[in-house]
């Protein structure tokens, strides 16, 4: 099968991404038209790296505070059970 009529900023913007996604030309576009087509649905997952910086900084008496003042979440509510 062959494309044509491509415009030049549409096959920059496709080497990219395939680039990018680490991957070929070809894998990209026939992951794209499965894509749009309905046949395999794009992957609605997001990662997010915003807070990487805070994971791992607690204290150990952070931690200690936190689980103390979470405790409650904890306890289960026999008259709610009934």
């Amino acid at each position: 099968m062959t494309l044509r009529g491509m415009d030049e900023q549409c096959a920059v913007a496709l080497k990219e991404r395939a680039r990018q996604e680490g991957t070929s030309l070809n894998a990209l576009m026939l992951k794209l038209l499965k894509e749009s087509l309905g046949i395999n649905k794009k992957k609605r997952t997001t990662e997010y790296h915003d807070l990487d910086s805070l994971a791992g900084t607690w204290s150990t008496s952070d931690a200690a505070e936190f689980a103390q003042a979470t405790a409650v979440f904890e306890k289960i509510d026999e008259d709610m059970w009934k």
